[in-house]
C-alpha cells in the first residue's frame, strides 16, 4: 500500500479586525460586530444591546471614521497592510512545507475565508497563531474561539495546534527591542513609556482562577505565578520587564500604562493619558512610547498615540515625542513567528 503523501501545514495568523473603509457605514458595521461580541462587552445580552444601540452606535461611528481617515493608506487599513507584509515574508521563511493565511476576528478577510483557503490547499494540520502578545479573553480568546467554532462545524476537522501568548517570548522581545534600540539611541528620551491596550478590571479579575489574587494588592503583577498565569495586566508588566532589560533602561526612566478605555466602568490603571501630565510635571520633556500589546501598527498606535498622544504632550509643553513602531513585518519578527509555527 502506498503511503499518503505529506500534506502542507497551514499557519493561520489571527488579528482583531478593521473596517473595510473609512466610510461611516463601514465603521458602524465593524463596531457593531466587534462590540456585539460577549467576550468584549461581557454583560447580560439586553444590557449589551442597549449600550451598543442607544449609546455607542448613534455617535461613535462618525468619530471613529474621522480617526481612521487620519491613518488610512493608499493600500488600505494599516493593520491589513502590515499583516499582509508579514504573511508574505512568512511564506518565504517557512518554505513549501507550509501554507500561510491570515484572518480577522471582525470583518474581512474573515477567519472563515482563511480556513477555506487552507482547506483548499490541502492542509490537514493547522497552527493558529493569535497576533496578541498578551492573552485576553476579548482578543486572543475570542479569535481562537471563532476559529474553533468554524472548524468544529465541518465534517473533516483538521489536526489543530494553537500557539500561546508570547509576552515573554525571546523572539518577540528581541524583535521589539531591535526596532526600538537605534531609535532610542538617536532620540535620547528622558523617559520611555510602555503603553498597552486597556481592559476593564472585571475582565482581569475573571482571569484569576484562585479568586483571591488579582488586583487585591499593589504587587500582584510584579511577577508571574500560577495565580496570575492568565492575567493580561501581569503579562503586560512582564513584557515591560523583558524590554527594559534588553534595552538597558534604568528603572526610573521607564514605566507602564494602559490606553483605549471606554467610559462607564473602571479599567486597569495607570491610564496613558493621565500618566503623560504626571511625567511632564516630574520633569520629563522628551518621551518615547512603545506599544507592545500590538504586533502591527493600527488605529490605536498611529492615531491614538502617534497623533492624539503627541498633541497632548506638545500642549503640555513637551519638547520631543517619539512613537516607536510595532514589530510589523520586521525580519527578526518574521523569524520569531516562523519559529512559533514550527514549535506548535
Amino acid at each position: 500500500m502506498s503511503e499518503v503523501p505529506a500534506s502542507p501545514i497551514g499557519v493561520l495568523l489571527l488579528q482583531l479586525g478593521t473596517p473595510d473603509s473609512t466610510s461611516v457605514s463601514d465603521v458602524r458595521r465593524y463596531l457593531r460586530e466587534f462590540l456585539s461580541d460577549p467576550r468584549v462587552l461581557d454583560m447580560p445580552a439586553p444590557a449589551r444591546w442597549l449600550l451598543l444601540n442607544a449609546v455607542i452606535l448613534p455617535f461613535r461611528p462618525k468619530r471613529s471614521a474621522e480617526a481612521y481617515e487620519k491613518v488610512w493608506t493608499d493600500a488600505g487599513s494599516p493593520l491589513i497592510v502590515f499583516t499582509e507584509a508579514l504573511v508574505e515574508k512568512l511564506r518565504t521563511a517557512l518554505g513549501d512545507r507550509y501554507r500561510v493565511a491570515y484572518g480577522m476576528r471582525y470583518q474581512s478577510p474573515s477567519i472563515a475565508a482563511a480556513l477555506d483557503q487552507l482547506e483548499r490547499d490541502g492542509c490537514r494540520q493547522i497552527v493558529l497563531i493569535p497576533q496578541f502578545p498578551q492573552y485576553a479573553s476579548a482578543s486572543g480568546g475570542s479569535a481562537v474561539q471563532m476559529a474553533l467554532e468554524i472548524l468544529g462545524a465541518r465534517r473533516n476537522v483538521p489536526e489543530l495546534h494553537t500557539a500561546g501568548p508570547f509576552f515573554d517570548d525571546p523572539g518577540f522581545l528581541d524583535a521589539a527591542a531591535g526596532i526600538a534600540r537605534p531609535l532610542l539611541e538617536e532620540f535620547r528620551p528622558d523617559h520611555v513609556l510602555f503603553s498597552y491596550h486597556g481592559l476593564p478590571e472585571k475582565q482581569i479579575r475573571k482571569s484569576d482562577t484562585s479568586g483571591d489574587w488579582c488586583l487585591e494588592n499593589t504587587w500582584c503583577c510584579d511577577s508571574m505565578n500560577e495565580k496570575n498565569a492568565f492575567c493580561y495586566r501581569a503579562q503586560c508588566f512582564a513584557t515591560t520587564r523583558g524590554l527594559v532589560s534588553r534595552l538597558g533602561l534604568d528603572g526610573g526612566t521607564a514605566s507602564t500604562s494602559f490606553q483605549s478605555r471606554l467610559a462607564g466602568q473602571k479599567w486597569i490603571e495607570p491610564y496613558t493619558d493621565k500618566e503623560l501630565p504626571k511625567l511632564y510635571a516630574a520633569g520629563v520633556r522628551r518621551i518615547a512610547v512603545l506599544t507592545p500589546s500590538f504586533t502591527a501598527d493600527c488605529l490605536e498606535t498611529i492615531e491614538e498615540i502617534g497623533i492624539r498622544g503627541r498633541k497632548q504632550w506638545e500642549e503640555l509643553g513637551g519638547e520631543g515625542f517619539l512613537l516607536v513602531p510595532c514589530v510589523n513585518a520586521d525580519d527578526q519578527w518574521v523569524d520569531a513567528v516562523a519559529d512559533m509555527a514550527r514549535r506548535a
